[in-house]
């Protein structure tokens, strides 16, 4: 069965996890709402409560090129939605909700919003969560990012053979600028005192596998798993869950941190928080170098530091970061 409201967003995984109060939102408006969305972030909402259920876009894959959009949007004009909501300004999406034949599209002003039936202005400050309430009337402040694994999830992220509490470490981007340096260094100091997991996709297992080469080992140390590549993103975010703090760079793990409602230490480099997308639980914390006349360098980090010495990053080290950790509390109990 099919809802009435169809909310489009396929843009990057974090920014899935970031609509999430916007399905909240909608859903209590119209009821609970269907989404189409990337193949790689379709199983994290299929377990949402607002939503009835999850149309897989593989826009790179079957579904590439016009083809697979005509073909998608048939298959949503047969589902007769009474209203789209697009948080994502591209025109693929703009394309889909009308080849789908929806009446009402509503989505932000921009090139693409001459194919919608409204374009609403997308506020410029704020937090992105609150930006993308935006679409939903009189909702902004009310919802926050929520994920709900599944029981069967929790149970894979705690089999994971590390008994007792241990912090997490997201050492991966898709943006080459955006990776700390420092996470073994890190991952050493912290075996010290308390378990610790490096989470992450496949393509950060070799990352996983070099940082927990340098850090395990030694007298008294505690275990070191490598998680990368080893769990689905639900399980993934059922373990971030389960940690007793995040340490992450600026990328999709943060956002799981966030909707799991784990504290999180997020290092920023490139990028600021005042883009919309740091944390948002109250008493996290955000390191980053200040006073670097070439911070910020681009809205995403670009693949290399444009200036060669990415002093953003290599600036802020491992002591700093354990000491954002123990002011947090997270290490109390092995002092």
């Amino acid at each position: 069965m099919s809802a009435s409201t169809l909310v489009i967003q396929t843009a990057f995984l974090g920014d899935v996890v970031l609509t999430t109060p916007l399905l909240s939102a909608l859903a209590a408006e119209h009821g609970p709402v269907d989404v189409v969305t990337t193949a790689l972030a379709a199983p994290l909402l299929e377990t949402h409560p607002a939503v009835v259920q999850v149309i897989p876009y593989d826009k790179r894959g079957r579904d590439r090129g016009w083809t697979g959009l005509r073909r998608l949007g048939r298959q949503l004009e047969a589902s007769q939605y009474a209203r789209a909501y697009m948080p994502h300004r591209s025109l693929r999406t703009a394309a889909l909700a009308l080849l789908a034949r929806i009446p009402i599209r509503i989505g932000f002003s921009g090139s693409w919003s001459f194919l919608y039936t409204e374009g609403r202005p997308k506020p410029q400050m704020g937090h992105e969560t609150d930006r993308l309430l935006a679409l939903a009337n009189g909702a902004m402040g009310v919802y926050r990012p929520q994920l709900r694994p599944r029981t069967e999830d929790e149970t894979v992220a705690g089999e994971l053979g590390i008994d007792g509490p241990f912090v997490a470490l997201a050492p991966g981007s898709i943006w080459g600028s955006k990776r700390w340096p420092y996470y073994a260094e890190l991952a050493t100091r912290l075996a010290e005192r308390i378990g610790v997991v490096i989470v992450g996709s496949a393509d950060d297992a070799d990352l996983g596998n070099e940082i927990q080469g340098a850090a395990e080992g030694g007298t008294g140390r505690q275990r070191i798993v490598n998680a990368c590549g080893r769990l689905s993103l639900r399980q993934s975010a059922a373990l971030i869950g389960r940690a007793e703090l995040l340490v992450t760079n600026d990328s999709a793990p943060l956002h799981l941190a966030t909707a799991m409602g784990t504290p999180i230490v997020a290092l920023f480099g490139p990028t600021v928080t005042e883009f919309g997308f740091g944390p948002l639980r109250p008493g996290d914390v955000v390191l980053g170098m200040d006073g670097l006349l070439c911070r910020p360098c681009s809205p995403h980090g670009p693949p290399e530091c444009p200036l060669g010495h990415h002093r953003c990053m290599r600036d802020l080290t491992a002591v700093a970061v354990v000491r954002a950790i123990e002011d947090m509390g997270a290490l109390r109990r092995r002092n």
